[in-house]
């Protein structure tokens, strides 16, 4: 006998069968036709704003005319919801447990067997793990399934829609294909969206995509012509830049965009279908304790059969000889297996529920415990999909590379005696040029994200957003071709200056001098330079977000349109 009772089933996987190939092949299939499934977007990413709004028979500024034809559209599209279907009750479901599983079924007719021969110690015994079993595994089940439904937390309950000329704000679920939604900062966007207005938007399309670079959003059309290399002519969801999906979130500007598709009729509903319509193949546990239950049974009723034969031949009744026969087959079923594995399983998942790891199936246990590699997802699975600050360097109390302030050694706790003078600038720079908010509404920053790991690393200093006291003169924005963002202000002091941040060679092109542990300004020479960069060079390789900060003391009145085309030539 084996030393594993699984090496039979590992062994048989090792030359898969054409029926599980062919599954296999159905399951990829049916996979590929949902994920590139023709939602309306598809389409309206193609077609100009007006052609858009023609086509939908709505206006772009006023929306449906009448509560008459968004009810019409109501009836024929249905409701703005995405449900989990779940038509079968929760006592069917529990029933199901005792028949889905060859070995409970065996330790079912040994308990009926035992009963019906006065054996009540051991059909009570049997009953009561059969029971145990099922029940563990059927709440399990039960309370992992809910996770499915937290997908629905991704679609805002309300919106700002705007209909016969009128903006309300109304639940999500009465948008229908042609209303016209507003949305700003920190909005999740109801519907998939045909965008027909965009004012510095940018969305974050993390939980569709998983890129967790918010999305830069136009209203042009895309020209479909470009992605005839493929062979099905479908533009990437990450490439129809003015389509705005339900279930994103609004990072920056603000816009407006008319409904194209509504419910199961977008990209996320494709998704939640997909994930609602995935079967559940059995695991290689739950194969092996088939293969055990059919193995038991058939050796069973060649024990009782074998035995009733030699006692006949012996002369003795056959009832005698059937009900000792029936006697060791009993005995021979291992009934205390089944809870064994199930109380395995269960403290396998109790341990991972701890690490906030959410397991549907008990069998899965075993099966992710036989897992070599993992292909995963990174945003949002294997981090947190959310940006924080992890390493403060600065040239002059850090004079060396590696003397690096690591934020992330001492979490939750205060690093104020870490102030020096160009660190507390280097805090204030960020602050300054800086665009998130606090909302109230959210509680908490919302704008981009890099802005938001910014402002909130003032607080593990102890310090305030300083904002509010300094008047804002005007703003020069980031683009992918300056790579660097100027706020100009009048300072606490009243001294005009430029705060900017943005990409470490661009700004490190254009300084002249940097500030020491003391706040005093020094020349900047070649050495320290190279400092910089080999500094720089270093954070990056760590996987790490790089920026560089500045200041300029606007003291000859030099106007800051000149400095930027004097920085952009550099």
């Amino acid at each position: 006998m084996s030393a594993n009772p699984f090496d039979t089933y590992y062994k048989d996987q090792e030359k898969p069968e054409a029926a599980d190939l062919a599954g296999e092949e159905a399951l990829i299939k049916s996979t590929k036709e949902l994920l590139s499934k023709a939602t309306p977007s598809l389409e309206f990413c193609t077609l100009s704003v007006d052609e858009s709004i023609n086509r939908l028979n709505t206006n772009k500024d006023t929306g449906l005319q009448s509560a008459e034809e968004a009810e019409h559209r109501r009836k024929e599209y249905g409701p703005n919801e995405i449900t989990v279907e779940d038509d079968e009750s929760l006592w069917k479901k529990f029933l199901s447990n005792f028949v889905e599983d060859r070995l409970i079924l065996l330790l079912i007719g040994s308990a009926v067997v035992s009963a019906v021969m006065g054996n009540l110690d051991d059909a009570v015994s049997i009953t009561l793990a059969i029971v145990i079993v099922v029940s563990v595994g059927f709440v399990q089940e039960y309370r992992s399934e809910k996770s499915l439904e937290a997908l629905n937390k991704l679609v805002p309950a309300e919106c700002h829609l705007v209909r016969g000329g009128q903006e309300a704000h109304v639940l999500a679920s009465v948008l229908v294909p042609g209303d016209i939604v507003c949305f700003r900062i920190g909005d999740r966007i109801p519907a998939d969206l045909r965008i027909t207005e965009a004012f510095d938007l940018s969305i974050d399309e993390s939980n569709l995509t998983g890129e967790n670079e918010p999305v830069h959003k136009v209203t042009s059309a895309i020209a479909k012509d470009s992605y005839n290399y493929d062979a099905s002519g479908i533009v990437p969801i990450s490439d129809r830049t003015n389509i705005a999906y339900m279930g994103t979130l609004v990072k920056e500007g603000h816009g407006k965009g008319v409904v194209v598709g509504t419910a199961t009729n977008t990209s996320f509903g494709a998704v939640f279908e997909m994930m609602s319509s995935i079967e559940k193949p059995k695991t290689p546990l739950q194969l092996a304790m088939d293969k055990l239950g059919k193995d038991l049974s058939l050796f069973s009723f060649i024990v009782i059969g074998f035995i009733c034969l030699i006692g006949v031949i012996q002369g003795r009744s056959w009832l005698e000889m059937f009900q000792i026969s029936v006697s060791l087959a009993v005995a021979a079923i291992p009934e205390g297996l089944p809870i064994i594995v199930t109380v395995t399983l269960a403290l396998g998942v109790l341990r991972m529920a701890k690490r906030k790891a959410i397991v549907r199936r008990l069998p899965s246990v075993e099966t992710l415990g036989s897992v070599n590699v993992i292909c995963s997802d990174k945003t949002g699975t294997l981090t947190s999909n959310h940006m924080t600050v992890c390493k403060i360097w600065c040239l002059g109390s850090m004079a060396n590379k590696l003397n690096v302030l690591d934020l992330e050694k001492n979490k939750g706790t205060s690093f104020k005696n870490y102030l020096t003078d160009d660190v507390r600038a280097t805090l204030a720079v960020s602050n300054i040029c800086n665009n998130a908010s606090f909302s109230q509404e959210h509680a908490k920053y919302l704008g981009n994200p890099t802005d938001i790991a910014l402002i909130e690393q003032l607080s593990r200093f102890e310090l305030q957003d300083i904002r509010g006291q300094v008047k804002k003169i005007q703003e020069i924005p980031f683009n992918s071709k300056r790579k660097f963002m100027v706020t100009e202000v009048i300072d606490q002091n009243g001294s005009h200056a430029l705060y900017i941040k943005g990409a470490f060679e661009k700004i490190l092109d254009f300084s002249t001098a940097f500030m020491n542990e003391k706040g005093k300004s020094e020349k900047l020479t070649e050495a320290q330079r190279n400092t910089i960069i080999e500094c720089a060079n270093s954070l990056a390789s760590e996987g790490l977000r790089t920026l560089a900060f500045a200041k300029v003391e606007l003291k000859n009145g030099e106007p800051l349109e000149k400095l930027l085309r004097r920085w952009s030539r550099t």
